[in-house]
């Protein structure tokens, strides 16, 4: 089975082509960065135009990198959420489309199922059972996998997620967007020994997360230090406090599932200091550590082609009518 991948979940638009015999067949991106950094963040009405723009044209451009004509394709899989509903809608509607005209099957593909199934992609990929630690723009989970479709949420963020504490933290610093890799390159200046921040809900027992303490913390760290020095050694101990508590629970949510595989997935997943302390800690638990290459780390279409194969080839399919689900959670997901 050949199946197309449409992502248009933000700010990048993403098509991929994936083959049950060949695998990933070709995969391109067209990243937002520029159209938004003036405005500091994501606009989503510039956003979903930008969207209608380029889904089309980077569809022609996938299918003749992969060779492959409409003849060729099995199925259409899209995301449908979660995201900005006006950018989802573009890549529901232009998705289900294309699965009508040309007679295949489409699926609605959760986003976060895309980024907790992207390592799979790789050479060698995770077996199941396996934990999954998904950071990714709004989400941060800590999720038990037992198959495809087969999720038990084991934690969660209670406000803001790692990856907008590293955004808003960034651009309290005065750094551009994408606040993330910014924080972590200005990070590598900072001073160990002036700032301590907290490790938030690692001294009490469970799973879940919160990082507004974090961002509070900085906004009066910020407030007190007016310095260039000090931005570097804020972001040196804000950065610490958020990998810290990251591994913390990793290594909490192992040892209370008794796996041994960790796979972490979502932008935040190609920090290189969360790496290196998930790394240690799964080492001395015996354990180990996947990920998705650096260039699906972030939303891609690859990732949404992968888990509607999966789906697709076990007989699920959406009705004519397409959906959008802003907010949708993995709980609600079932086994294809």
């Amino acid at each position: 089975m050949r199946v197309i991948g449409i992502e248009t979940s933000c700010d990048e638009t993403g098509i991929a082509i994936y083959d049950g015999q060949r695998r990933l067949l070709a995969h391109v991106l067209h990243s937002q960065v520029a159209l938004h950094a003036e405005y500091g963040g994501v606009v989503p009405e510039l956003a979903s135009r930008d969207h209608v723009r380029k889904v089309l044209p980077l569809l022609r451009q996938v299918m003749a990198q992969a060779d492959t004509r409409a003849a060729d394709i099995q199925g259409v899989a899209y995301t449908a959420g979660p995201g900005l509903v006006g950018a989802l809608l573009v890549g529901a509607a232009i998705g289900r489309s294309l699965a009508w005209a040309w007679g295949v099957p489409a699926v609605a593909i959760h986003h976060m199922e895309g980024h907790l199934l992207a390592p799979l992609l790789e050479e060698n990929p995770p077996d199941f059972p396996f934990v999954a630690l998904l950071v990714s723009g709004g989400h941060t989970q800590l999720v038990r996998v037992d198959g495809v479709g087969r999720y038990h949420i084991l934690g969660e963020s209670l406000d803001d997620a790692a990856g907008e504490a590293f955004d808003k933290t960034a651009k309290l610093l005065g750094l551009g967007y994408p606040g993330g890799p910014a924080l972590a390159r200005l990070a590598a200046r900072g001073n160990p020994q002036r700032f301590h921040f907290p490790r938030p809900m690692t001294n009490r027992p469970g799973l879940d997360f919160s990082f507004s303490g974090l961002k509070t913390q900085a906004v009066n760290s910020v407030k007190q230090h007016q310095d260039d020095q000090a931005r570097a050694d804020i972001a040196y101990a804000f950065q610490e406090a958020v990998v810290d508590t990251l591994a913390i629970k990793c290594q909490r949510a192992l040892r209370e599932t008794g796996l041994q595989r960790l796979v972490v997935s979502g932008g935040v997943s190609a920090n290189t200091l969360l790496r290196e302390r998930l790394r240690d800690m799964t080492h001395e638990l015996g354990a180990q550590v996947y990920y998705p290459r650096l260039e699906f780390c972030t939303d891609n279409g690859a990732m949404i082609a992968y888990a509607g194969y999966q789906r697709l080839r076990a007989g699920q399919s959406e009705p004519l009518a397409f959906f959008a689900v802003p907010r949708w959670s993995m709980n609600d997901l079932a086994p294809p």
